[in-house]
């Protein structure tokens, strides 16, 4: 798909199985879509009834996950039958070049006048689907890793937590030995851990601060897409100098 995107040249582009199971009769709708001014379609799928229920469960239940965790909401059963203009391919090819890719998260995340399409999945016109379980339950993780930075802020969310259940631990500690006795040093050591467990915790969700910036520098996605450009005072003035 990427390979495609680099190389077509049209000002419309469409991504689809090769399979059949994605109809080539959407085609003529989603030119109408071009002609209205779109630049960025998601085909949505209504029905795949060669799934079954635990792929079917599985879709609903990683899409609603991953609009959970990330910043971008995604269509849930979008899938990679997809039309995107020019303009919007150029972003693809440009800026969105990781080697662990989500690209119909991609597609719906760019921006652009965007809309969706609905259509029905049909049986495999050829082959069969090379995603076991195992392939599903991968992409779905690195999916999550690609648009949410949330398993890195997990060391500090369990760091102010334990530091919180270390707390009324020692309280609770200390109370007991006051009023009921406690074997010598026990109470040091209970409070010892707690202290040293939750500032650990607390420095490696620090780190995962860091690693999450970092990870996003290197994704190196654009900050902002300019669809176009006018009166741009500065290209004049270079225009008359020339």
């Amino acid at each position: 798909m990427i390979a495609g995107l680099d190389y077509a040249g049209g000002d419309g582009i469409v991504c689809m199985d090769a399979d059949l199971q994605h109809p080539p009769e959407c085609l003529p709708e989603i030119v109408e879509k071009f002609d209205e001014g779109y630049e960025v379609i998601s085909m949505v799928r209504t029905k795949n009834k060669t799934a079954g229920f635990v792929k079917n469960f599985t879709s609903a239940a990683f899409y609603k996950l991953i609009n959970h965790l990330s910043d971008v909401k995604f269509e849930a059963n979008a899938s990679d039958f997809f039309a995107v203009s020019k303009n919007a391919a150029e972003v693809l090819r440009n800026n969105y070049r990781e080697k662990v890719r989500f690209l119909r998260g991609y597609v719906q995340s760019i921006g652009f006048e965007k809309t969706t399409i609905e259509y029905e999945a049909r049986p495999r016109f050829a082959g069969e689907s090379k995603y076991s379980l195992k392939s599903l339950f991968k992409f779905s993780i690195n999916t999550i890793l690609c648009f949410s930075d949330l398993p890195l802020k997990l060391g500090i969310y369990s760091g102010i937590f334990v530091a919180l259940c270390g707390v009324i631990l020692m309280i609770y500690t200390i109370v007991n030995k006051f009023v009921y006795g406690a074997p010598g040093g026990y109470s040091t050591i209970i409070v010892a851990l707690c202290f040293m467990f939750a500032i650990t915790l607390i420095i490696i969700g620090i780190i995962g601060e860091y690693i999450s910036i970092l990870f996003a520098e290197i994704k190196d996605r654009p900050i902002y897409i300019v669809h176009n450009v006018l009166n741009d005072d500065k290209a004049e003035k270079e225009e008359d100098t020339h």
